[in-house]
């Protein structure tokens, strides 16, 4: 199953797109705190799902980190990205880009995509409020 057509079953699971209603219903606690330039993370700890989001983020920011983190404990539930960042060799550009697609996926919906058929990927950011970057990767 590739990452949109998990989003799709998600959505369609849970009836929501919106991540706060996902994150309860997906029984994932948020936890705000400084982190200073870190954005957010998602940890499992003693089988509790977390995801630490810095308290300094605007809503706008916070909910794209928020379904970002998402993905992460949907697809890649047992990796605790932080440590594994700080701690390890291993790459995780393929899980962050993995994650920010989930992210996309969950947040701008086909029929946004579709009633904007004919705006550029620089209009579509600006409509939606997410860099272009984020939405070329939506468009792949």
């Amino acid at each position: 199953m590739d990452i949109r057509e998990l989003v799709e079953s998600t959505v369609q699971k849970y009836h929501t797109r919106c991540p706060y209603e996902l994150s309860d219903l997906l029984d994932i606690q948020i936890i705000r705190c400084e982190l200073g330039s870190i954005r957010g993370y998602y940890l499992k700890k003693f089988r509790i799902k977390q995801i630490i989001l810095n308290c300094d983020l605007m809503y706008e920011d916070e909910k794209f980190v928020l379904a970002h983190e998402i993905g992460h404990c949907i697809m890649h539930p047992d990796i605790n990205t932080n440590f594994w960042s700080e701690y390890t060799n291993l790459p995780i550009k393929r899980l962050e880009i993995e994650a920010n697609k989930f992210a996309v996926e969950l947040l701008i919906p086909n029929e946004v995509i579709l009633e904007n058929w004919h705006c550029t990927t620089r209009q579509l950011a600006g409509l939606t409020g997410y860099s272009e970057d984020l939405i070329k990767l939506r468009l792949k």
